[in-house]
């Protein structure tokens, strides 16, 4: 089967395509026919070699989520897997392939009128953009900004915000269209990557700060925090903060600032199983709104990269085999 693979850390040329054995599920592994595989953020900083001290490795397969059809199961997993539409997360990689590995326990049965391509779109977006909001202990009625909110994360994370009842949902984007798009899909404000901007009406300082980004301009936004304000890192696309960037909270004290990263791997298992399948239920009566930016075949994984890495991708980019 064909395969993509970081042949070496650096730019998108480094992916490669290759053949590779389909492989056999283990115990309490599934095998997936892929129809979808989503191409996410991390995947990118995974490919730059930036997460190199956690042990990924140049020939390492990145994706981590997929959608498709279950086609064969491990021992101890229940036949009836096979042949069910199925969304998976396959770990710190092994998406980017024709037919990948799931845990059973990671697997999760589609509505029947929710696409392959949607739940890709909205399978682990979702769920982080619930969970930073709980974990920022988000209240309805409180300000919120999302810093980065062009992706499908911060797309999921802009409707969720909306949908829960912020008083103001401030977004930073590259563009004024990029600024319509997202207000059509709940926010009140579009600020520029900086910060700055939003209208006479913008708030002057927000409760909750959701922020994707990280990277050198990350301690400047902690200036955007209310008094008891709460930042959380849920990713960092623009690579990793200053190391003196708790210095910025430590010369605003008498805020009462909040700073913390959330990770989708502190999340149990019966929760995130609950929050998804409300998610995707909720997606299939259009209740949450998918953005696709573009469907490259699988053998265009590079290409797909240098549109992330040019900053060109609204929503998400979406591989079919």
């Amino acid at each position: 089967m064909k395969a993509v693979t970081i042949r070496t850390f650096g730019g998108p040329e480094g992916l490669a395509v290759i053949d590779v054995p389909v492989p056999a599920p283990a115990a309490g592994q599934v095998l997936i026919r892929n129809e979808a595989i989503g191409v996410g953020g991390v995947d990118a900083v995974i490919r730059r070699g930036t997460l190199a001290m956690y042990g990924f490795e140049e020939g390492h397969i990145p994706g981590s989520e997929v959608a498709g059809t279950v086609t064969a199961v491990g021992d101890g997993v229940d036949a009836s897997w096979v042949g069910r539409r199925v969304w998976a997360f396959t770990g710190v990689g092994g998406g980017y392939v024709e037919h990948a590995i799931a845990a059973v326990e990671e697997v999760f049965p589609l509505p029947a009128d929710l696409s392959a391509v949607d739940a890709v779109t909205l399978g682990s977006s979702g769920m982080v953009a619930h969970f930073g909001l709980a974990h920022a202990h988000f209240a309805p009625g409180e300000s919120v900004l999302v810093r980065g909110a062009g992706g499908s994360l911060g797309i999921m994370t802009v409707q969720l915000a909306a949908h829960g009842g912020a008083g103001a949902v401030a977004v930073t984007t590259s563009s004024a269209e990029r600024g319509d798009r997202l207000r059509k899909l709940g926010a009140t404000h579009v600020l520029d990557r900086s910060g700055q901007g939003g209208g006479a009406d913008a708030p002057a300082g927000y409760d909750v700060i959701i922020d994707i980004i990280a990277g050198a301009d990350m301690p400047s936004f902690f200036a955007k925090l209310n008094p008891n304000g709460r930042m959380v890192a849920v990713g960092a696309v623009g690579g990793r903060p200053p190391a003196d960037f708790g210095m910025a909270m430590m010369a605003a004290f008498q805020k009462s600032m909040s700073f913390a990263t959330f990770s989708a791997a502190t999340v149990s298992e019966p929760d995130r199983r609950a929050v998804r399948t409300a998610q995707f239920d909720a997606a299939s009566r259009g209740e949450l709104r998918t953005v696709v930016h573009e469907l490259l075949p699988l053998e265009q994984a590079a290409l797909a990269h240098r549109k992330m890495d040019a900053g060109e991708v609204f929503g998400r980019i979406v591989l079919t085999p």
